[in-house]
């Protein structure tokens, strides 16, 4: 790497193109900020401002982890959900955008903002969905609980970070098997992605995404059909589940949750207009 931050962007950015990085302007610019601890409004204020050999050797290391395709928010260690800030690893699934259409369908279930409310986040990895919608219901407390015990811990930081911890409590569990209260609000973006289709991800997701955020099984619908037979029990009368599907899945998902008594009441489309989430309730 060459020593100037504006001679550096640009070799950075031509090798993260050659890679088959889209935005590799940019991301050159986030990853040489986090080498240098520096916002990226610096890097383009200061273009003349050398590099130390150290600095030179960190963002080395990141753009070639980059240049492999890791994903940008786990070297980062972060990705913005919501407006909110979330630490990523590994260890889960990355928080999608796609996925805020879940919080949206499920803020509008809410008649009372300022009610007190129980929310479930089944499969709840970095704790985006539960943390997300404490965001914005002052008085509501919720549960998340997932089969990864690396991504109940990464939940549980991520709730002391964003001040919801006194609100939020993460546990070890597989789906709602062995949960005995109710909840007004159940959540759940579970794993979709059917086995066959693994070689057509991109290799930020299937080469470095956690395995158990992601498979479904032959058809894409074991988790569904796991979580099934206790979303009705878990729920209230007046309660409502929201559920994140994958393409083209979404009556086979309400099929799935029919036979276990919950009824769809509207189907929500993300901004690409892909039908990304149910709203369900007792049938």
């Amino acid at each position: 790497m060459t020593h100037t931050l504006s001679a550096a962007l640009s070799e950075a950015a031509q090798r993260l193109r050659r890679a088959g990085i889209e935005d590799a302007r940019h991301e050159a610019r986030l990853l040489l900020g986090h080498a240098l601890g520096l916002r990226p409004e610096a890097i383009i204020a200061y273009p003349d401002r050398g590099l130390s050999a150290a600095e030179r050797d960190q963002f080395t290391r990141f753009v070639e982890r980059r240049s492999r395709r890791e994903p940008l928010s786990h070297i980062l260690g972060r990705r913005e959900f919501w407006s909110l800030p979330f630490q990523v690893t590994a260890d889960t699934l990355d928080p999608r955008p796609d996925s805020e259409t879940v919080v949206q369908a499920a803020l509008d279930t809410v008649v009372d903002r300022a009610a007190t409310l129980r929310i479930l986040d089944l499969g709840t990895g970095t704790g985006c969905l539960l943390l997300a919608l404490l965001s914005e219901l002052p008085r509501a407390t919720g549960l998340g609980v997932d089969r990864n015990p690396a991504a109940v811990e990464l939940a549980r930081t991520n709730a002391r970070a964003l001040g919801l911890a006194d609100r939020a409590r993460f546990v070890l569990g597989e789906w709602g098997k062995g949960l005995n209260e109710n909840f007004g609000l159940i959540v759940t973006n579970p794993p979709y992605i059917p086995d066959g289709d693994f070689q057509y991800l991109a290799p930020e997701v299937a080469l470095y995404e956690h395995p158990l955020a992601l498979a479904g099984g032959p058809d894409g619908l074991d988790s569904y059909r796991a979580m099934a037979p206790d979303l009705r029990r878990l729920l209230t009368q007046e309660g409502r589940a929201v559920v994140e599907v994958g393409l083209g899945q979404a009556d086979q998902v309400r099929d799935i949750f029919a036979a276990a008594g919950l009824r769809e009441l509207r189907r929500v489309k993300d901004l690409g207009g892909v039908e990304r989430c149910l709203v369900l309730g007792p049938a």
